[in-house]
């Protein structure tokens, strides 16, 4: 019987350059059916069973975790600033009330943070639109725009200060909010895949570590890589790369759980939460 090559999702946002950097270092490649996409499109090839294996954002984890298996130590995540999910507002946030936010359509975990934050912490009830993640053709619709990824990085590094608006760092403002880390996406497997063919999600989730560990030991090469055709130059993109957090131990966890515990009755979703890994 001929072995299925695992259908993997990668987000083709710098944020998992990393994971990513090693992959092309090794023969992982060769054994794969890798797709590149945008984390939302990802998450719903994962949930529609186009995708074995794919990072998901948490808020659709935990929507479909009854489908899926953690991948043990790997999530995109932050231990304060995250600098690439970001609430840029051209007002003070206690003035939003009543006021048009744009939320990224790329984005499901920060959207769902960022309007917890507003109407939990600060005590405001924006109204809300959906749209495409183009920041300046937000701010001419609404006072406030929530956004991830490349372009979130750059409203944090530049066009937040150039456009005068506040940018609020939703890693940093979970932090300060909770004490814990937060954590954006994971990597999870569908389950009757992960039961069917174990081994190969074991080799699928070595290649990532291993794609990982190699690339923050040499961060300074894929930055030297990433620079080549971003807008950022070596040492910004060192910084960032640092800045994020590719792993999913016992603080991180504490983090999701926290997070689950807060977004639960928001979403109608069932807790207490308890998450289920495949067998590495």
């Amino acid at each position: 019987m001929t072995v299925p090559r695992p259908r993997v999702g990668h987000i083709q946002f710098l944020n998992c350059l990393p994971l990513y950097w090693g992959l092309v270092r090794s023969a992982a490649l060769l054994d794969i059916e890798l797709f590149r996409d945008t984390p939302d499109r990802l998450s719903d090839r994962l949930v529609d069973g186009d995708l074995d294996i794919a990072p998901i954002s948490v808020v659709e984890y935990l929507r479909h975790s009854a489908d899926l298996l953690l991948l043990p130590d790997l999530a995109v995540g932050a231990d304060g600033p995250v600098m690439s999910c970001v609430l840029a507002s051209q007002l003070p946030l206690t003035d939003l009330d009543g006021r048009l936010v744009a939320l990224g359509s790329t984005s499901r975990t920060t959207v769902e943070l960022a309007r917890m934050l507003l109407e939990e912490r600060i005590g405001v009830q924006p109204r809300y639109l959906t749209c495409p993640p183009d920041l300046p053709a937000m701010m001419l619709e609404a006072s406030a725009a929530v956004l991830i990824g490349d372009v979130a990085l750059r409203t944090t590094l530049r066009d937040g200060a150039r456009l005068g608006l506040e940018v609020h760092d939703m890693g940093a403002a979970w932090s300060e909010w909770t004490g814990l880390p937060m954590v954006f996406a994971v990597w999870a497997a569908r389950r009757e895949f992960a039961l069917a063919h174990p081994g190969l999600v074991k080799d699928v989730h070595a290649a990532f570590l291993h794609s990982r560990d190699l690339s923050l030991a040499r961060v300074t090469e894929v930055a030297e890589s990433a620079a080549r055709w971003e807008d950022f130059d070596v040492q910004t993109l060192v910084r960032y790369f640092l800045t994020l957090d590719f792993s999913l131990g016992p603080r991180q966890l504490a983090g999701l759980r926290e997070f689950a515990r807060r977004i639960a009755p928001r979403l109608g979703l069932v807790h207490p939460w308890h998450p289920e890994f495949v067998r590495v």
